[in-house]
């Protein structure tokens, strides 16, 4: 085979290359690491965060607890109570993992204070995973894994409590909570969606988790809030869908549906009502669960009427603003590749958000509930149909809309 002049050149090209670079390396024949081992004091790391925050005098205050954790020092204890607690048949992985263990030289390994912290602090503050590896003394890999199996033991251990449907008590006091403070009997909260951008989506997803007003992939939260606690949250809807879509495949009105839900009375300007309805934006159909403001007004009742229903319906929206400036982690585009943990990271923040609300003493009502569903009295798949059609009928009538 006939090399050319221009072969010729490459190759003394190269070979100046390879000889530069091992003139650079020592003439090392060794093959280059592309990791390398680093020795982490993990007991130096756990002695000097118990000093800091754990010991009966701290270093740090309640207050620089509370702000640097976002949660009282006893919330973040009961928390850690709970996952060490935890009992099962077979206890999951997730709970193992923030156990103390031994490797196979016999040293105790890393404690459950920095990995909780670990993870805490980067739904707090957005951190990279590897950010606080000079205090906490954690690479990259198991900072990651804090994160992902502390929001895998939140919604485990609180999802119940913190992430359920409002039980009569709580829909009584919410009716006389909403009519107190913005004239609206009946009102249980306000509805309404938030876009979550999704930084490491697939590209052969982005078209359907883009839409114009958007430039990124984004993922779409639904939430009903009442007095900054979110009794209700759907997320995972790709972002080119519109509030309609996400309300179409939302669980809201399931258990309405499925006749599982207790009727609560209500009485306006003499007329009774069954259920209670939401506030939402325009975006939502004339439903007999929504109250929305008119899309034009003229008479000064109307004016009034959306003024009022403007400023009672922007607590969903408050409480969205709250829940991204207390985890940072939701203003950041999300890191994660797979869409359910994102999922877990969004429902751990809505859970220890409402926790955090329950502690400062502004939750509607006492966790010391139990859940009774409605029994079902029909019995034949024919009975179930009818009453599914007639609920689903009371839930799209337009004229209780027009009426409210």
């Amino acid at each position: 085979m006939a090399y050319s002049s221009s072969d010729n050149e490459y190759t003394m090209l190269a070979l100046e290359m390879l000889e530069a670079d091992q003139n650079d390396e020592g003439d090392s024949s060794n093959v280059r690491l592309t990791r390398r081992y680093i020795r982490r004091d993990h007991h130096e790391a756990h002695d000097h965060l118990i000093r800091d925050y754990f010991v009966e005098r701290p270093k740090y205050s309640e207050v620089e607890f509370k702000l640097r954790f976002r949660m009282r020092r006893h919330v973040f204890n009961r928390i850690m109570e709970g996952i060490l607690n935890f009992s099962a048949n077979r206890l999951p992985k997730y709970f193992e993992w923030f156990h103390v263990r031994t490797d196979c030289r016999g040293e105790l390994g890393i404690s459950t204070h920095l990995k909780i912290t670990m993870g805490l602090h980067q739904l707090a503050y957005g951190y990279a995973p590897d950010a606080l590896d000079e205090y906490l003394q954690m690479s990259e890999c198991v900072a990651r894994e804090s994160l992902q199996n502390f929001c895998k033991c939140i919604t485990v251990l609180y999802s119940n409590d913190y992430m359920r449907e409002p039980t009569r008590e709580d829909m009584e006091h919410l009716y006389e909570v909403r009519e107190e403070k913005h004239d609206f009997p009946g009102m249980l909260g306000s509805i309404d969606c938030m876009h979550w951008v999704w930084g490491k989506c697939p590209v052969a997803w982005q078209g359907q988790f883009k839409r114009g007003d958007h430039s990124h992939p984004t993922i779409m939260l639904e939430a009903v809030a009442s007095y900054n606690w979110i009794w209700h949250a759907y997320f995972g809807v790709v972002g080119s869908k519109n509030d309609i879509n996400v309300l179409n495949t939302s669980p809201l009105f399931e258990s309405m549906l499925n006749d599982n839900f207790q009727d609560i009375p209500y009485v306006i300007n003499g007329v009774e009502y069954k259920r209670g309805y939401y506030l939402a934006d325009r975006i939502y159909p004339q439903w007999a669960s929504f109250v929305k403001a008119y899309s034009s007004v003229a008479d000064p009742k109307s004016k009034y009427f959306s003024r009022k229903q403007s400023k009672a319906g922007k607590d969903v929206e408050r409480t969205f603003g709250i829940l991204q400036g207390r985890w940072h982690i939701l203003q950041q585009p999300a890191r994660a590749y797979s869409l359910k943990a994102i999922q877990r990271i969004i429902y751990a923040c809505i859970i220890m958000h409402n926790m955090i609300v329950e502690d400062n003493g502004f939750n509607i009502s006492e966790n010391n509930w139990v859940y009774e569903p409605v029994q079902n009295m029909q019995t034949t798949w024919y009975d179930r149909c009818e009453a599914y059609k007639a609920r689903t009928k009371e839930l799209h009538d337009r004229e209780v809309h027009e009426r409210f």
